[in-house]
């Protein structure tokens, strides 16, 4: 019923109340045929007025009086009832009993009133709105807690998995937009192409390693997508602790320039599209500094160099931006690994008194001179210039570097020296930060002359059969053991032969010559023609391994990459013979049908598998093979430095990558 057939409760004009409708307020005439009074009592005499005037009364007292002992939540439910009679311009305040915690005025209206004058209890009706949404989620609750407890705990935990991926998802969606890199000049980049050679037979085994190639990353493709490297025996993923425990695609980004090299478009394609979709840095994972920094960083510097596509510049900048709080030591040498997520840094276990490791902490300058001509950022360039600065104020015994340095102390550690593990790519990146700066880098040139210097007169020998090897110098004595780590050496003493003091250029070449000849005996001297993990030269014995745990061929580069440095530089054709002969024993013991896997004793004509295919195999070892078989006009070393992970890298030649560094 409208509003407007109502009176007010109480009229100012009347002595009681009147309750009724205004079209109810006679009282209607008897129907003919009906009982009916007699006509005098069509009107109420004045004491049975008086008596309904007394009940009329007293009703509307217990209803009024009712609503004060009512709680409070009730009385706003009235009060929504009234809500539509009442003005807050015009309101008559009724006190209530003192008794109240706090008091209320009860707020009745006067009459003429409309309801265009209630805007004071709509905070009333979105309070009681409030309230029942609360009662609702409340009961929802309860309903949900009971319903779990009936789940078993599988259950339970199949539902936290759904909701832990489910808020992971929405995070990816939810991340910031990567501020927008400055443009810079793209270097100057030839011979990213082609490279086909002339010689019909050396052309085919190109073709061959293409074929290894393609076989390689098919069966990634098909059982390990996704994972860092795979188990091709056991035809799935495969990770090891130097990625932490994240699914980052290492084999994608680690073989991304060989695709590119070897003209597998398609595939190269494939894994940008990975990258573009599922690489995520913002991941709770503990990963080493230095295997993130060669392959990740590396690879996709050299992938954004190779094909000029964006993607891959931001995405090394992004995680570039993840490993600068590992350099957070008070010497500012990094730690070895760092979590992505948080930032915090720690050394390996293993390492000399928590040291930090040459070959780490002295991998890092030819990516990070690129990072900050990319994003214009000098930080990157101050990082690795710190630590240059740090080694050159520090005693050196014997002139030799040792292997371990506390990040907290700046003092050395075990005084271990190595040119293979732990020490190596110090020393490379040494002679490439000098070349990649155009040979402008003189300070860098000159700490390489030094430290060569030192290691031949310490740790250079030739055998009693007249093999030259690198021995590793612990605590002042020599040990006669060569790992196949060091055989990278002799395509160093190559690569850094021209520019040599003293004109010993010729000395370097010959060095280089004698240790790749060294190490093609190490393979020689096996029943399956790959070379073993570490051999000696004591006890009769030269380039054979003693130990069953130094027996091992994990598919790594180190000697063809030699062979490769040794051809561009001579090209005597017996390094592409011993690189063909390689390529064999690879594709004959190694070669399974997902993929390649490493084996356990090359002195054993039944070897057993370890099952991994590592990441290096399809970034080094087939690279430095196919270049091996190519024109020297593919990746030309006039213009490009590769990293040590075989990830080119364009030298200045033109553009200068110090204009960034200041």
């Amino acid at each position: 019923m409208p509003s407007s057939s109502y009176v007010s409760l109480f009229d100012s004009n009347m002595t009681t109340p009147a309750l009724l409708p205004l079209s109810g307020r006679r009282i209607p005439t008897l129907s003919p045929g009906a009982a009916s009074f007699p006509h005098h009592r069509a009107t109420l005499r004045l004491s049975e007025k008086f008596i309904l005037l007394l009940i009329l009364s007293a009703f509307i007292t217990l209803c009024f009086g009712a609503f004060f002992f009512l709680p409070d939540n009730s009385k706003h439910k009235i009060s929504l009832y009234f809500a539509p009679f009442i003005s807050p311009s015009t309101l008559i305040s009724l006190p209530v009993p003192a008794s109240e915690k706090h008091p209320h005025s009860v707020m009745l209206p006067p009459p003429s009133f409309t309801v265009g004058m209630v805007p004071g209890f709509l905070q009333a009706e979105e309070e009681e709105s409030l309230r029942d949404k609360i009662r609702v989620d409340h009961e929802r609750a309860l309903q949900e807690a009971k319903e779990k407890l009936r789940k078993s705990r599988d259950e339970l935990r199949a539902e936290i998995q759904t909701e832990k991926s489910k808020v992971v998802e929405d995070l990816k969606k939810k991340k910031e937009v990567p501020k927008p890199l400055p443009p810079v000049p793209m270097p100057k980049v030839v011979g990213v192409n082609d490279g086909d050679p002339v010689e019909p037979d050396v052309k085919e085994k190109r073709d061959k390693i293409r074929e290894m190639m393609k076989h390689a990353w098919d069966s990634y493709r098909q059982y390990g997508w996704g994972h860092n490297e795979l188990k091709p025996l056991a035809k799935k993923g495969h990770s090891t602790n130097i990625f932490g425990n994240s699914q980052m695609g290492a084999t994608i980004v680690d073989a991304l320039d060989s695709l590119y090299m070897m003209g597998l478009h398609d595939e190269f394609k494939d894994g940008q599209e990975w990258i573009e979709q599922n690489l995520d840095f913002s991941v709770n994972a503990e990963v080493s500094v230095f295997e993130v920094n060669i392959r990740f960083i590396g690879g996709l510097l050299a992938a954004y160099y190779l094909s000029g596509q964006e993607v891959f510049k931001v995405k090394a900048v992004q995680l570039a931006e993840k490993l600068l709080p590992a350099f957070n030591t008070p010497t500012g040498i990094p730690w070895a690994m760092v979590n992505l997520k948080s930032g915090v840094g720690r050394n390996w276990g293993w390492a000399s008194a928590g040291s930090s490791i040459l070959a780490e902490f002295g991998t890092l300058h030819m990516e990070f001179v690129h990072l900050t001509y990319l994003t214009g950022n000098p930080a990157y360039y101050q990082k690795v210039m710190h630590i240059r600065k740090l080694l050159a104020k520090m005693d050196r015994p014997n002139g030799l570097y040792p292997n371990y340095l506390n990040p907290r102390t700046g003092r050395w550690g075990q005084h271990h020296t190595s040119v293979g593990g732990l020490g190596d790519s110090f020393y490379e990146y040494l002679l490439k930060a000098w070349l990649m700066s155009d040979k402008t880098d003189t300070e860098a040139r000159k700490t390489y002359d030094d430290a060569i210097e030192a290691i031949e007169r310490h740790l250079i020998r030739k055998s009693n059969g007249g093999l030259t090897f690198i021995g590793e110098w612990k605590n002042g004595h020599l040990e006669r053991k060569m790992g196949h780590l060091t055989c990278f050496a002799g395509g160093m003493f190559a690569l850094g032969a021209d520019g040599s003091p003293d004109d010993k250029a010729g000395h370097y070449l010959q060095l280089g010559a004698e240790i790749a000849h060294t190490c093609h005996e190490s393979y020689d001297r096996t029943v399956l023609k790959l070379g073993p993990e570490a051999f000696k030269f004591d006890s009769g014995l030269e380039a054979v391994a003693v130990r069953q745990n130094e027996k091992y061929y994990i598919l790594r580069p180190e000697v063809i990459e030699t062979y490769w440095y040794m051809w561009r530089f001579t090209h005597d054709p017996k390094y592409r013979q011993w690189g063909w002969e390689a390529a064999q024993a690879i594709d004959k013991y190694c070669r399974v049908s997902g993929g390649f896997s490493g084996v356990k004793d090359v002195y054993s004509s039944n070897p057993t598998y370890d099952d991994v295919q590592q990441s290096f195999f399809l970034a080094e070892t087939l690279k430095y093979l196919y270049l091996l078989f190519s024109s020297d006009d593919l990746m030309p070393l006039e213009s490009w430095v590769f990293n040590t992970e075989a990830h080119p890298l364009p030298r200045e030649n033109g553009v200068k990558l110090q204009h960034c560094r200041s």
